[in-house]
């Protein structure tokens, strides 16, 4: 697992070159934003050591099987007393066993694509619009699966986008990815609600941009608009 500085508050970890988690330096510990793959977690758990600092939270974008493929076994390694699992009220469903794929009646009626995985972690907090857990303020953009989070750094506008913007070969939103890289747009539940996220966070002091896949984007809101322009023309 490659591991890339973002900030000085924040590292990427990279698997197989295109699954991202990350983790944040907060003023208790380290925050783990996703948990790749399975298999995944003593990576991880390396990562963090290098750092030299402890993970004390867990804090979950979104229920695709690449973003908590490794939940259950860092939760085990870590001891489930020494580390908090984030999520929203949204996502508890589809992490369940098995999990509930039922869509809610204000919700667009399409299909839940990609592989949602049930966890055995219970999530011991749940997260609303707006809320800040260390220094990341939690944004609903829904869009790529129904209860996605996204976490924006208020100390260095880092956006931790999750699946909602992909950063591979540019900044794109999910359902309207490169050609070349075809995999979230597979997995995109709604693409209509995918693009109302992203132009919501036009409003976000975002600086740069970390995502579920690719290198790290900078251009702030300028790229986002611009991304924008390119998914609705």
């Amino acid at each position: 697992m490659k591991t890339t500085t973002v900030t000085c508050n924040g590292y990427q970890l990279t698997r197989l070159g295109f699954v991202n988690c990350y983790l944040v330096r907060e003023a208790d510990g380290l925050s783990l934003i996703d948990t790749g793959l399975p298999g995944s977690a003593d990576d991880i758990l390396a990562a963090a050591r290098q750092i030299g600092v402890p993970i004390r939270r867990i804090v979950l974008t979104h229920a695709h099987m690449d973003h908590v493929g490794s939940v259950d076994a860092l939760v085990e390694k870590l001891g489930p007393r020494n580390v908090e699992l984030v999520s929203n009220a949204r996502s508890v469903p589809l992490l369940q066993k098995p999990p509930d794929t039922s869509l809610q009646t204000n919700e667009p009626q399409g299909k839940i694509k990609g592989g949602v995985r049930a966890i055995k972690a219970q999530p011991t907090l749940l997260l609303a619009e707006g809320d800040l857990i260390g220094s990341l303020r939690a944004i609903d953009t829904p869009g790529h699966i129904p209860g996605h989070l996204s976490f924006l750094d208020e100390r260095d506008g880092t956006l931790y986008a999750g699946d909602a913007l992909i950063c591979k070969g540019g900044l794109s939103i999910s359902g309207f990815a490169p050609w070349f890289f075809p995999f979230p747009n597979f997995g995109t539940w709604d693409k209509a609600t995918a693009l109302a996220s992203a132009k919501k966070l036009l409003a976000y002091p975002i600086e740069r941009f970390a995502s579920g896949h690719g290198a790290i984007q900078a251009g702030g809101r300028p790229a986002l608009t611009a991304a924008i322009a390119i998914a609705t023309s």
